[in-house]
């Protein structure tokens, strides 16, 4: 069988330099900046800073900025790729939709309905909804780098052959909070970025969307823009903000994106650098470039003078550059430096350059020390990326989970006499197996999370660390992100902390995971509201052929309940709900054989005008009768806010299946809250491993699972299948 090559064969973008493709050329021949004094809210003490601010008009009707620029981009990239919807969509969001979120909470609002857009998901789903998608929707937020590892994920998910079309990019929108937050840092040059230059002193925040159409194909079509040879993951495992001296994670993501390429360094025309223009960050990516090339560099330049630095836009918008670089033979210059730092080692372009280019390299790195690196080509460059194959399970050899029970045991027992375990667990019991020296600086949500990630660990036996981190989470870290609004408002918007700034990104808390542990591979935050962790073993599965055979990776689900946010935000919690929080932990590995616990993510699709839907589920499990033969209990998840459409649901799997065992509704027990199954399937694997229901769970049907497995299973707006088999 011939192997499967990804293509991009539409794209889409709106940036400060201008909207669409053709703008876009433009700005790169001409070196066009869009770097300008920001506009595009009130700021009260002080001039404005220089921002890469989009000034064309975008008309966001009732959803919030970044949503439209999402759209904007999507757009233009299936115009130039003319076909079906997309199979999936995967994009990378930081901010989702705080803009708005800002404004509400300046006024006061407290209805839930005007915080509809807030999540980071959001924007994903708004997307499928416009475009009708109906497969797997995923949101990675893996800050700066968040673009950069879509891609990553989409181009893995087309080489399953489960999908042959996906939208792939990036998305952020201006917001106080990145405004403020890279100031409080001190990260943002007053007078605009200068990348690479000896007198550079920061970064200019921008925003902006690219899309692209990924398709996979045995040849190149006719309407190819460029292939996608391969992409790197990698951790620095070294500071929540700041990136190792050494570029040690910058290394690691690229050689990985070269193996898999199937290139040779010296084949690389081009790199398109990520450039910042804050001091240790072109510092360490040089360092990296300088010990991968050392004499021989290729052509590079940063174009984030120009375009400025837009976040988790930012990859998805540079590799859409570095495909335009390919197809029209030409390289951008490193708009705004003046003097190169010879510090650096690097000789940057520094006039827009005609270039030959068959192989291009575009990196991006974010907080946390998370490291993207994407290798593009000319559509019909003949080398065939290295073929490695996701793994069809994952094997369980450690789990733990925290809920308002307790910790994993008494989460347990309580389950297993049908107790429940709603609540919320005091911070003291989620710290109890963390150094107070570990935790002195985090909040809720990082506590929990690295709690379970060490409970797992110590469950598992393993006497090596886990090499990649795979996180879930809905909401975030809600105490840090209302910490710093709160102190943004009482203090005139300027004064914030850059604590709770670092803190409230998303993927903060698989930062502080992979620095306790050292785990310096993959490391991906994913939400998805309900159903994250759901998309973080997902997304597991899909990398987990990237992790080294013999090696381990967490896969992690966690929420906090937030007195004031929470009930803005979440929906299905209604002022009679019992505030709940927690989450589960599993520690993995490659299934060797099929001996041993295993899992896997089996289905992930949207719900919304999909009749056939639970049909779709049943085939894909293998039809009723391999549901009723392997599977002797079923954990359904249906949100308080989708529980008419999932008991719906859950009414026509059982009808189609004739399924008759115990039917376990886990969010009664559990609570309500978004990493809800995280919790469910570590109950799931102590069922299958008891091999046992008893009647206190099971209800009317208690029983022996006698030597089958366990099926977790999402309903609602999204339907989701997690197998746990003996």
């Amino acid at each position: 069988m011939t192997p499967v090559r990804i293509f991009i064969t539409g794209m889409g973008i709106i940036s400060p330099v201008g909207r669409g493709i053709p703008k876009t050329i433009r700005a790169i021949r001409e070196s066009i900046s869009g770097i300008q004094p920001l506009t595009l809210f009130p700021i009260i003490k002080g001039r404005p800073l220089p921002v890469g601010e989009i000034k064309d008009t975008i008309e966001t009707g009732s959803v919030p900025r970044t949503h439209s620029l999402a759209l904007v981009a999507a757009r233009e990239a299936l115009s130039n790729a003319p076909g079906e919807p997309p199979c999936a969509i995967v994009i990378g969001v930081t901010t989702g939709g705080v803009l708005t979120t800002e404004e509400n909470l300046k006024r006061g609002s407290t209805d839930p309905q005007s915080f509809a857009y807030h999540s980071v998901s959001s924007v994903a789903d708004y997307l499928a909804r416009e475009l009708n998608c109906r497969g797997p929707v995923l949101t990675i937020s893996t800050a700066c780098s968040s673009g950069g590892v879509a891609l990553k994920v989409a181009a893995n998910l087309l080489k399953t052959g489960s999908v042959k079309r996906i939208l792939a990019g990036g998305v952020d929108a201006l917001c106080r909070l990145t405004y403020y937050g890279f100031n409080a840092l001190q990260l943002i040059d007053p007078d605009g970025a200068h990348p690479l230059d000896r007198d550079r002193k920061g970064m200019s925040v921008s925003e902006g969307a690219a899309m692209l159409v990924l398709e996979a194909h045995e040849k190149p079509p006719a309407n190819a823009d460029a292939q996608v040879l391969g992409a790197g993951l990698a951790c620095d495992a070294f500071h929540p903000a700041a990136p190792h001296p050494q570029g040690a994670g910058g290394i690691a993501a690229i050689q990985a994106a070269v193996e898999e390429a199937g290139v040779a360094l010296a084949d690389i025309d081009y790199i398109n650098l990520h450039g910042t223009g804050t001091i240790h960050n072109d510092l360490s990516e040089a360092s990296a470039i300088d010990t991968l090339f050392g004499d021989c560099k290729p052509l590079l330049s940063s174009v984030k003078g120009a375009f400025g630095h837009s976040l988790a836009a930012a990859g998805a918008i540079e590799t859409v550059i570095s495909a335009l670089c390919i197809k029209h033979g030409r390289v951008p210059a490193n708009t705004g430096c003046e003097r190169p730092d010879p510090a650096l080692k690097l000789d940057p372009i520094m006039k827009p350059a005609r270039a030959d280019l068959d192989v291009v390299l575009s990196n991006s790195f974010g907080f946390g020390g998370n490291n993207s690196a994407v290798i593009l080509a000319k559509p019909a460059f003949d080398r065939r990326p290295k073929e490695t194959a996701a793994p069809a399970f994952l094997s369980v050899v450690g789990s733990a989970c925290i809920t308002g029970s307790g910790r994993t045991e008494q989460t347990l027992e309580d389950l297993f006499q049908g107790k429940g375990c709603r609540g919320m667990p005091p911070v003291a019991e989620i710290s109890k197996n963390l150094a107070p020296a570990t935790v002195r600086r985090m909040k809720r949500l990082p506590r929990m999370a690295l709690a379970l990630a060490v409970a797992a660990h110590e469950a598992s036996g393993l006497p090596t660390s886990p090499a990649g981190v795979f996180f879930g989470t809905g909401w975030g870290a809600l105490s840090e992100t209302y910490d710093f609004f709160d102190n943004m408002c009482q203090a005139t918007e300027e004064l914030t902390s850059p604590t709770n700034f670092v803190g409230s990104v998303h993927n903060s808390p698989a930062g502080q995971i992979a620095i306790h542990f050292q785990s310096t591979g993959p490391n991906i935050t994913a939400t998805g509201g309900d159903y994250s962790f759901e998309q973080a073993l997902m997304t597991a599965c899909l990398l987990a052929g990237d992790i080294a055979d013999g090696e381990a990776m967490f896969v992690i689900g966690a929420d906090e309940y937030h007195e004031k946010l929470s009930p803005l935000f979440d929906r299905s919690l209604l002022p009679d709900v019992r505030p709940s929080d927690g989450g589960g932990a599993l520690c993995l590995r490659k299934a060797d054989s099929q001996s041993g616990m295993r899992v896997r993510s089996a289905f992930f699709a949207r719900a919304e005008n999909h009749l056939e839907i639970i049909s779709m589920l049943i085939e894909a499990l293998g039809g009723a009768d391999e549901i009723t033969e392997k599977y002797g209990a079923l954990l359904g998840g249906i949100p308080l806010v989708a529980r008419k459409q999932g008991e719906n649901q859950l009414k026509d799997l059982l009808a189609q299946t004739g399924f008759k065992g115990p039917v376990i509704d886990y969010r009664k027990y559990t609570g309500e809250y978004a990493s809800a199954s995280a919790t469910a399937t570590v109950l799931a694997t102590r069922l299958v491993q008891s091999a046992d229901v008893p009647a206190e769970l099971g209800g009317e049907k208690p029983g022996c699972l006698s030597g089958r497995g366990a099926l977790v299973i999402g309903l609602g707006r999204h339907v989701t299948a997690i197998e746990v088999l003996p």
